[in-house]
């Protein structure tokens, strides 16, 4: 980008930040332009990625007068880019996680979370690969004429760099730990911002703890006897239940009871005829 063209950039860039609701910081180190071009396609019309020079971006942010922005300054690493959007930040990073593909470690990528080498049979024939699966600390066998693992290892931790030794350790064994497509590290929504950590939401975890909380929502209505509209069928439910314990334990003849009353009278009765014979 040429010097003169830094301030229009920068403007620009302000009067998106500006324009959307939901800002996102993108991280496009190692991102292939042919996977970035596919995930635009399938955001196009909703979302937009600017890339830029950290410090244009910088620029932009601290230009824009939304509260709290300029804190994804922060945030920006490795080749930054801004992801501007008006979708809801969960369902963004869910379908940008969705989009990711499995892609082989190079020498020197950092993973992105455990790398573990399972404990099992391999396609691999005893020779060289025996030496080469020890160089990163496998212990194998031979069995069936085959190479086999004899127990998991976790040979790469998240946030570790890979060496040459495992990236070809990997690539013998034909495991794929990389992932290709775009990295959402940060949104900012409403002068929140939001990690990944956050962001990354099972629907199915969410919605089971949506139930949890209706349950007990529920529970703590009744027991205290505090009535809503969900609960006082319940309500109701439980004090005919607890009124009919008491009518049948102290005898009171009510006509929705009559025929408990009559059975407890029947068993009173019975057993005490076994006991006179």
């Amino acid at each position: 980008m040429k010097k003169e063209d830094k301030p229009k950039y920068v403007e620009q860039l302000t009067g998106m930040i500006n324009e959307y609701s939901v800002i996102g910081v993108l991280n496009m180190h190692k991102m292939p332009a042919r996977a970035l071009q596919q995930m635009r396609e399938s955001m196009r019309g909703t979302t937009v990625i600017k890339s830029g020079k950290k410090g244009l971006i910088t620029k932009a942010l601290n230009g824009s007068k939304k509260s709290n922005i300029n804190s994804l300054q922060e945030k920006l690493a490795g080749e930054p880019a801004l992801l501007l959007t008006n979708e809801n930040p969960f369902r963004l990073f869910r379908l940008i996680k969705e989009n990711r593909t499995p892609a082989a470690a190079k020498p020197g990528d950092i993973a992105a979370k455990d790398i573990t080498i399972p404990k099992g049979s391999t396609n691999l024939p005893p020779g060289p690969s025996i030496s080469t699966l020890q160089k990163v600390g496998l212990k194998t066998s031979v069995q069936g004429g085959k190479i086999a693992v004899m127990a998991d290892k976790v040979v790469c931790k998240a946030g570790e760099k890979i060496a040459q030794d495992l990236a070809d350790v990997l690539a013998l064994l034909k495991i794929e730990p990389m992932e290709i497509g775009l990295d959402l590290a940060y949104v900012w929504e409403d002068g929140t911002i939001y990690g990944k950590e956050v962001l990354d939401v099972s629907v199915e975890d969410y919605m089971n703890e949506v139930a949890k909380c209706v349950t007990y929502g529920v529970n703590l209505s009744v027991n205290i006897g505090y009535p809503t509209k969900l609960t006082i069928p319940l309500m109701l439910q439980k004090a005919f239940i607890e009124t009919k314990a008491l009518a049948v334990e102290r005898d009171i003849v009510e006509k929705e009871f009559i025929e408990d009353i009559l059975k407890k009278a029947q068993r009173a009765a019975k057993s005490l005829e076994n006991k006179v014979q």
